[in-house]
């Protein structure tokens, strides 16, 4: 399982490497740039899901989140 998961900010660009939580799902997200709020979209259970370049930990180990 990565931990690891690059998030992409979709209003300004900004990108960084953050570590997934392995115990929630997380649902906001501040970018540190432009300090837009990212919530999932829809569909999507957390911001990792529908931001970053690896899905949350719960979606790669059983392909259902919490």
């Amino acid at each position: 399982m990565q931990l690891q998961s690059k998030l992409t900010c979709p209003h300004c660009g900004h990108a960084k490497t953050e570590t997934m939580p392995t115990d929630y799902c997380q649902w906001f997200y501040e970018c540190e740039a432009c300090k837009t709020v990212l919530r999932p979209k829809p569909g999507d259970c957390c911001v990792y899901c529908s931001y970053a370049t690896v899905p949350c930990p719960p979606i790669q180990q059983n392909g259902t989140c919490c």
